[in-house]
């Protein structure tokens, strides 16, 4: 379930509730003390598995030993 972030406008204090998508409007609706914010950007994926990081050397090596031994398979080792 995602977490929000809401602040409240008495206090501005920050508060962060985990909740269902579906539930969220009604919560809305029954605090409107609460708005809501967005303190850091939603996580779209892991840094490795999108190509933004390589993995270490050690999984590499592995990689590598793959590629050797099946030569037909098309393994990107970086």
């Amino acid at each position: 379930m995602p977490t929000y972030t809401f602040e409240n406008t008495n206090t501005n204090d920050l508060v962060e509730v985990t909740m269902k998508i579906a539930e969220l409007d009604q919560f809305k609706l029954d605090n409107p003390h609460l708005s809501q914010r967005i303190v850091r950007p939603p996580s779209l994926g892991d840094a490795h598995r999108l190509g933004l990081k390589k993995p270490d050397d050690g999984f590499r090596d592995v990689l590598r030993n793959v590629k050797h031994h099946h030569k037909r398979n098309n393994i990107n080792t970086w």
